[in-house]
């Protein structure tokens, strides 16, 4: 329906695309709905994932990693799998996002050690950061690292950790310093057998209800000075080159919910006879599939941007944060459409059974996390503004 190979710089990502496009629909796709519905962390389908390699796209390529346009890589292979379950999109998605601390950040030393443990011994990582009282505003948290000889003891809280209970590394953000509000933080990896670590509440979720998420509370917990990853108050540094890669896998996810909801109402009017014949008598669908495309395609054309540009080395900040604020206010708008499509016509589009409902609950998370899509406007804005008295300089 779309092209969706055109505009990628080179063959082996158009190949790798439809290479994942075939994992997603044969080996993912059929248990969407139990995992929705039942609420569990699909162990059948991490493997899956680890054993084509997609858990360890953006790791240097000793490591497992892709090599060149592997954040564009990344982003192909939420896109094809979100089109089919979003909650499987997501593990690729923190996987990236938990190790970019450790891979960016971490000592030669380190590296060698923890590296081969995620990609061999296939351990997945988790990301903690957002606290119960500091969730956009990460500068804010309140879990402390304190230097005591050759270790940092932590303590405090994390909420909202993807994959938190099924982790068994930990790239978590912490206070090493009172002094300054942007860099006072540090990260360290932690890992799961560390004393102290303890997995709190399993939440219960509005959509991507396949993804696990949790509580964790650090207690004492001590870790070895060299466990910092990078420089003592590099912490917010580290987590805003982490945005630059993230946003555009956020903004991929979203943008596979809008294809698959889009896809599932063209499927719906072809295997009906009737609508088939009398699309031109509805108005309504006409204008939702005209809208639909052209979100979708303008989804696509942010999100690879920023992808491609954060491959190249280049500045992305502005066009990540457009591309995940524009593609998750379209797979919300478009999914909420499909819902009222099929609601208009038959009355299932509100029912469980029908896939656009979980795709509708799927989509609203795109909106939220890695920072909120009001967020996102802040930061356009800016951009905006630090660009323009740039030029004015000049």
């Amino acid at each position: 329906m779309f092209d969706q190979t055109s505009f990628l710089p080179t063959k082996e990502l158009k190949d790798f695309r439809d290479r994942i496009h075939r994992i997603a629909k044969d080996q993912i796709a059929l248990q969407a709905t139990l995992v929705d519905e039942e609420e569990f962390f699909n162990r059948e389908v991490e493997s899956v994932l680890w054993e084509h390699g997609l858990l360890t796209l953006t790791f240097p390529e000793r490591y497992g990693g892709y090599g060149k346009g592997r954040t564009t890589a990344l982003c192909i292979a939420v896109e094809e799998i979100a089109k089919v379950c979003a909650s499987s999109a997501l593990l690729l998605i923190i996987q990236a996002v938990g190790s970019f601390p450790i891979i960016h950040g971490g000592s030669r030393k380190l590296k060698q050690k923890y590296l081969p443990q995620m990609s061999q011994g296939r351990k997945l990582v988790a990301y903690l950061v957002t606290e119960p009282t500091a969730g956009s505003d990460i500068a804010s948290i309140q879990t402390t690292a304190v230097r005591d000889g050759n270790e940092y003891v932590l303590n405090g809280s994390k909420c909202f950790a993807t994959s938190g209970g099924v982790a068994g590394i930990y790239s978590v953000l912490a206070k090493t310093s009172e002094e300054k509000r942007n860099g006072d933080s540090s990260f360290f990896l932690v890992e799961r057998e560390s004393s102290g670590l303890s997995i709190g509440r399993t939440e219960s979720k509005l959509g991507q209800r396949g993804s696990n998420t949790t509580e964790v509370f650090l207690d004492n917990v001590r870790v070895p000075a060299e466990n910092l990853l990078g420089r003592e108050g590099e912490g917010f540094l580290i987590a805003m080159k982490d945005f630059d890669m993230s946003r555009p896998t956020i903004a991929a996810q979203a943008l596979g919910i809008a294809e698959g909801a889009f896809e599932a109402i063209l499927e719906f009017i072809k295997n009906s006879h009737t609508l088939k014949k009398s699309v031109s008598d509805h108005p309504a669908i006409q204008a939702f599939l005209a809208d639909s495309a052209i979100l979708i395609e303008a989804s696509r054309g942010l999100t690879y941007r920023a992808a491609i540009l954060h491959d190249q080395g280049k500045s992305n900040t502005k066009f990540a944060s457009m591309a995940k604020c524009f593609a998750g206010d379209a797979a919300m708008k478009i999914t909420t459409d499909a819902v009222d499509v099929i609601q208009v016509l038959n009355g299932y589009g509100f029912l469980k059974n029908f896939q656009v409902e979980r795709m509708f609950r799927d989509a609203k998370l795109t909106q939220i996390f890695e920072g909120t899509n009001q967020i996102q406007r802040l930061v356009v804005t800016r951009q905006i503004l630090k660009e323009s008295m740039s030029f004015d300089q000049s």
